[in-house]
């Protein structure tokens, strides 16, 4: 039998904690694993591109997901698909589940653990949060932060006046008009956008500032310049994609640019962030274990609570 989860099922059975407790594991142990995901992309006659990202593997859960998305900027949601959990047994599809939802949510969380690791300690809720691009993976982001630290402020910009409005009344924060006015106001920024220009460039940023950009996970999206990546400490969670097809590709820049990998700091293999004054980015990718990690954790929980819908596709 397969279980069918959608958008509302896996709200119901996700929660933050256990979804970033299940990320920081993968990133810790999957340098050690020997079999790599692979991330498959191309363009369509349309205004929009397919991607598939497979297999999504983790030591330890004897399954493995594959997940195939349409992303069409201009829609709402702007990402559909599905991802495909399956026995790593025998092969029996155990679920089928909205791809949206999980990937906004490894996506998001996966970028908060890798800000609060790197941005500067959190002193005393001083600091002032800064987001540039108010859609469904900021939204997750701010999430993930506010459970580990707190914020005095929460500056927004969006291209679209009514999500920035929204935004800022869920998070009680102020718009500002463009990115460089987030940049100058923020001591810690996340960037989630479409842009194929860079939005922020070296001179938009000062010593000590945080700088996450989640926007370059395709050829040809730059959020950041390359002057500004090749000045700070850059984190990446995997090299040779962010070489290949993320901010490093965009930019210019060889993977070897890339001064560690989220998983090194995290097993305390890298030191981070070793001064006040240094600027650090993190720039992911995604990854297809991170599809695994949260689909598993959501299969189980919909198993004890019997959520979702059961079929037999063979039937």
């Amino acid at each position: 039998m397969t279980r069918i989860l959608t958008r509302s099922d896996l709200e119901a059975v996700l929660e933050p904690a256990a979804c970033m407790a299940v990320l920081e594991e993968g990133f810790c142990s999957t340098d050690s694993w020997s079999a790599t995901g692979q991330r498959v992309r191309t363009d369509l006659p349309f205004p929009g591109t397919a991607t598939a990202l497979i297999p999504g593997l983790l030591p330890g859960i004897d399954a493995y997901t594959v997940k195939v998305n349409a992303k069409f900027p201009a829609t709402r949601p702007a990402l559909r698909g599905v991802i495909c959990l399956h026995s790593g047994h025998d092969g029996e599809l155990l679920a089928l589940m909205d791809s949206a939802t999980i990937t906004a949510w490894r996506t998001g969380f996966a970028a908060a653990l890798g800000t609060h690791v790197l941005a500067t300690p959190d002193s005393g809720g001083e600091t002032v949060l800064g987001v540039i691009g108010a859609g469904a993976q900021a939204e997750l982001m701010v999430r993930g932060l506010r459970s580990m630290r707190s914020f005095r402020d929460v500056v927004v910009h969006d291209t679209d006046p009514a999500r920035t409005a929204a935004f800022i009344a869920r998070h009680d924060g102020r718009a500002l008009g463009s990115p460089t006015d987030v940049a100058s106001a923020a001591d810690v920024i996340l960037l989630a956008t479409w842009s194929r220009t860079p939005l922020l460039h070296l001179a938009d940023t000062r010593p000590g500032q945080h700088l996450t950009s989640l926007g370059a996970d395709e050829p040809g999206k730059q959020e950041l310049s390359a002057d500004l990546l090749a000045s700070a400490l850059l984190v990446v969670d995997d090299r040779e994609l962010a070489g290949s097809m993320g901010a490093l590709a965009a930019a210019g820049l060889p993977a070897t640019a890339a001064k560690a990998t989220l998983g090194e700091i995290l097993r305390n293999d890298h030191p981070g962030r070793t001064s006040a004054t240094t600027r650090t980015v993190y720039a992911p990718v995604g990854l297809p274990w991170q599809d695994l990690a949260l689909a598993w954790l959501a299969y189980q929980h919909a198993e004890q609570r019997g959520a979702g819908t059961l079929t037999d596709l063979l039937s």
